[in-house]
């Protein structure tokens, strides 16, 4: 079975940042190849939306979508279509101005969103009305809004999320 985790990193960050090289180590061990579209040249999320709905995902029997902040919101707004397994979010860019989306519906069933609570960003409310709303598990974490602070802990998290997706 061939399965892929897709990062989808934020407005200001790059494709395979500090974070991105932790998590495509643990979702190696699990047995996942790993892909991190280059958003860059794209300010805009929902065309990035439309970019990492373009990339052929046919070969995959399994795929775990997951992304930061602008990334977040990215990853939620594909899910409608590519229907993943899991859906990992950190700090998601949800509700803010110049976002056409203000309504979601996260098809996976495997759904973690993890915050920071100091994040001046994406304000903490953000998830918890999102995850309020769909049922969807929220972990604050004493951090701001890249996280990488509790690094070890994202890492702990993905790590336990990865194992605890069914297969298929």
């Amino acid at each position: 079975m061939k399965k892929l985790v897709i990062y989808n990193h934020g407005k200001d960050s790059s494709p395979w940042g500090d974070k991105t090289l932790v998590f495509a180590e643990i979702a190696k061990r699990h047995g996942y190849t790993v892909e991190s579209p280059d958003y860059r040249h794209q300010p805009n999320p929902d065309e990035r939306v439309k970019q990492l709905l373009a990339m052929n995902l046919s070969d995959y029997d399994e795929i775990v979508l997951m992304g930061s902040s602008m990334g977040a919101y990215v990853a939620t707004v594909a899910a409608e279509i590519i229907k993943p397994s899991g859906l990992f979010l950190l700090a998601p860019a949800f509700y803010l101005p110049g976002y056409l989306r203000t309504e979601f519906n996260p098809p996976a069933d495997h759904t973690l969103v993890i915050h920071g609570w100091q994040d001046i960003i994406v304000p903490p409310e953000h998830s918890w009305r999102f995850c309020q709303k769909h049922h969807i598990c929220l972990k604050m974490l004493n951090s701001d809004h890249r996280l990488i602070s509790e690094l070890p802990v994202l890492a702990e998290e993905f790590d336990r999320f990865l194992a605890g997706l069914i297969p298929g």
